[in-house]
C-alpha cells in the first residue's frame, strides 16, 4: 500500500496540508480541487483537515500566505538589503523570480486565479493582497530609490515596475498554458537575463553603466 506523502509531527500538519493543497490547486484548479484529495495527499483524514481550515477558501488563503508570499519576503530581503547599483539589482531580482517560478507552481496558481476569479473573486483579492501588491510595492520602492540616486529615468515608479515584470509574467503564463500543448519550451532563467539587459537599456539614465 502506498504510504502518505507526509508523515511528521502533529504541529507540522497545517504546513503539510498547505503543501498538498498547493499541488492540488495547481493541478485541478480551485473549483475542481477536492478537500478529500488534499487530505489524502497530506496523509490526514478530512476531519483532521477541518480542524485547521473551515473551508476551501480559508485553505487557499493559507496556501498563499504560507507558501507563496514568503518568497516575496525572501526576494525583498535579498534586493533591499544590499547597496548595489540598480543595473546589478535588476538581474539579481529577475533571476531570483525565475528560480522561484520554476521551483514552485506559482504560475499554475496564478493561472487558476485569473481563470476562476470571476466565480471566486476572493481568490483574486487574496492574490492581490498577499502577492501582487506587495511585489509591486517592493519594485516601485527599488525604482524610486534608484531615481533618487540619478540611476533611473523619471516616471511613475509603479508603471516602471509593470514594465519590469510584464515579460516575466507573460513567460510564466506561457509555460503553464501554451507550453503543455506544444509550445516551444521557455527557459525562465534565460528570459530573465535577456530581459534584464533590454529593460535596463530603457530605464537607466543615459551614461549610467
Amino acid at each position: 500500500m502506498k504510504q502518505p506523502k507526509f508523515q511528521r509531527r502533529a504541529e507540522d500538519r497545517p504546513r503539510e496540508i498547505c503543501a498538498a493543497a498547493l499541488e492540488v490547486f495547481a493541478e485541478k484548479g480551485f473549483a475542481a480541487a477536492k478537500l478529500d484529495e488534499i487530505a489524502r495527499r497530506a496523509g490526514v483524514s478530512k476531519g483532521t483537515l477541518y480542524l485547521y481550515f473551515k473551508d476551501k477558501e480559508e485553505l487557499f488563503r493559507a496556501v498563499v500566505r504560507d507558501t507563496v508570499a514568503p518568497n516575496i519576503d525572501a526576494i525583498r530581503e535579498t534586493v533591499m538589503g544590499v547597496d548595489l547599483p540598480f543595473a546589478r539589482i535588476v538581474p539579481l531580482f529577475l533571476g531570483r523570480f525565475a528560480e522561484i517560478a520554476t521551483r514552485l507552481p506559482v504560475g499554475a496558481v496564478a493561472k487558476m486565479v485569473i481563470g476562476e476569479s470571476g466565480n471566486f473573486p476572493e481568490l483574486a483579492k487574496v492574490w492581490h493582497d498577499q502577492v501582487a501588491s506587495r511585489a509591486l510595492a517592493m519594485l516601485a520602492g527599488l525604482i524610486e530609490r534608484a531615481q533618487q540616486k540619478g540611476e533611473v529615468r523619471p516616471g511613475d515608479p509603479r508603471i516602471h515596475a509593470f514594465t519590469l515584470m510584464g515579460p516575466m509574467l507573460m513567460g510564466v503564463i506561457y509555460r503553464e498554458t501554451l507550453q503543455p500543448v506544444g509550445g516551444e519550451p521557455l527557459d525562465l532563467a534565460v528570459l530573465a537575463r535577456q530581459h534584464a539587459d533590454t529593460v535596463l537599456a530603457g530605464l537607466l539614465v543615459e551614461g549610467r553603466p
